[in-house]
């Protein structure tokens, strides 16, 4: 998005994005269900179309947003108070942006306690020497 000349406030302020447990459910895998963990963004209202478009090109890792705005609507009670990471301000040109988010695993976990789990501190993504553009489907 920062190629896009998109700005991600997380990144302006130096701190972890902004995640919350959702009431959307994943689709169950043997024992492991529970609920998505989405990351926000909050996104000018003229440049949503962008995000989404500049996004949805990447199928492979986050993709293009599940949600767009209200966050009661996908079970987020209060936008200030994230369930990882840091909140940041939303100006009032802004809409809250939401992308499916590599934390759900720690949410299934949380769900439905195996006895040993390996994954990644939320805000703390792999690390590779490919290329965005590699990930690209368009």
């Amino acid at each position: 998005m920062i190629d896009a000349r998109i700005p991600l406030r997380h990144q302006e302020m130096g701190t972890n994005v902004s995640m919350y447990i959702t009431n959307i459910a994943t689709n169950p895998a043997g024992q492991f269900s529970g609920p998505m963990v989405v990351s926000m963004r909050p996104i000018k209202r003229d440049q949503i179309v962008r995000a989404v478009q500049v996004t949805s090109r990447f199928p492979a890792t986050h993709g293009a947003p599940v949600h767009i705005g209200d966050p009661a609507a996908i079970g987020i009670r209060d936008i200030a108070a994230p369930d990882f990471g840091d909140a940041v301000k939303i100006y009032p040109d802004e809409e809250p942006v939401f992308w499916a988010c590599g934390v759900t695993p720690q949410a299934v976990a949380l769900n439905c306690k195996p006895s040993l789990m390996m994954t990644h501190a939320p805000g703390m993504m792999f690390i590779t020497d490919q290329r965005d553009a590699e990930y690209a489907v368009l």
